[in-house]
């Protein structure tokens, strides 16, 4: 999990998604979730970089 994948993350919730995973349905949630409050676009954000199911690491 690298430092920028982290501060995307932290600052744009599905930059960091994308750069792990690329456009897909885990992506699309993540834009929901930030839309509908930023906080939980960022704890599933998190969730995502340090889960290793299904890394594509884009």
């Amino acid at each position: 999990m690298g430092i920028i994948k982290l501060l995307a993350s932290l600052i744009l919730p599905p930059l960091g998604v994308y750069l792990k995973v690329g456009v897909c349905g885990t992506f699309w949630l993540n834009i929901l979730l930030t839309i509908l409050g930023y906080l939980p676009g960022v704890i599933h954000a998190f969730f995502v970089l340090i889960s290793n199911k299904g890394s594509n690491d884009v």
